[in-house]
């Protein structure tokens, strides 16, 4: 039998190009978790966002959050996943934290009373990761798997998205956070950095015993 992860709810998060779905499917592999992944190339409005974002950014935004609270209302739902390991390549609230980055004022007020709404129907997660990486790292991984609809995000758009995470770390009190800074580290390909990585996740020290804490930690290179 594979051995449990002392959570049954990991959230793992990061910018774009940080490497969340990879870690995830490779925990699914390695550890027989139960998967949850963003299907974000459904969003119709995706390719015209990054061309325009004034013009369509609060429809891909209302579109990204009606289509996770439903995966998520659904999977999460269902209690008997709970017998199992879960673990999600997102956390809700990173809709609120994309919507602040890309919305003017008022849609933001609006989009905000509707996320409010929508996110007391689901559990928190038991564990909130974020791999951070620098802005050039994503870069290069944003051009290295070469989606066509990501060809014109720009350096300050990911940059802008990292503030809005670390901003919102400084103010979560009801789960615990653990950052791993992974700057240079290609854990698909190096089995030693995925170690790493995988024994900061199992690590009792961030269990929800430990409240109101933020860890950030370094995978050495």
């Amino acid at each position: 039998m594979k051995k449990q992860f002392p959570h049954q709810f990991i959230a793992i998060e990061g910018n774009i190009g940080a490497g969340k779905t990879t870690l995830c499917k490779m925990i699914e592999r390695d550890h027989g978790a139960q998967l949850i992944l963003e299907q974000f190339t459904d969003n119709p409005f995706l390719p015209y966002f990054y061309k325009n974002p004034e013009r369509y950014a609060f429809q891909v935004e209302l579109f990204f959050m009606t289509e996770r609270h439903k995966q998520l209302q659904g999977t999460l739902s269902q209690r008997s996943l709970f017998q199992e390991f879960t673990v999600s390549d997102y956390f809700f609230i990173k809709t609120l934290l994309f919507a602040k980055n890309n919305l003017i004022d008022e849609e933001y007020r609006l989009f905000q009373r509707l996320f409010n709404v929508l996110n007391t129907t689901f559990r928190k997660p038991d564990l909130l990761v974020y791999l951070h990486r620098p802005v050039e790292d994503l870069m290069k991984n944003i051009k290295r798997r070469g989606r066509k609809f990501e060809k014109d995000i720009k350096p300050e758009y990911l940059q802008s998205l990292q503030n809005a995470y670390f901003d919102y770390f400084r103010t979560v009190t009801d789960i615990p956070v653990l950052i791993i800074d992974i700057e240079g580290c290609d854990f698909w390909k190096k089995k030693k950095y995925y170690k790493q990585i995988i024994k900061l996740i199992n690590s009792e020290e961030y269990t929800l015993g430990v409240q109101h804490r933020k860890i950030k930690m370094k995978v050495q290179v």
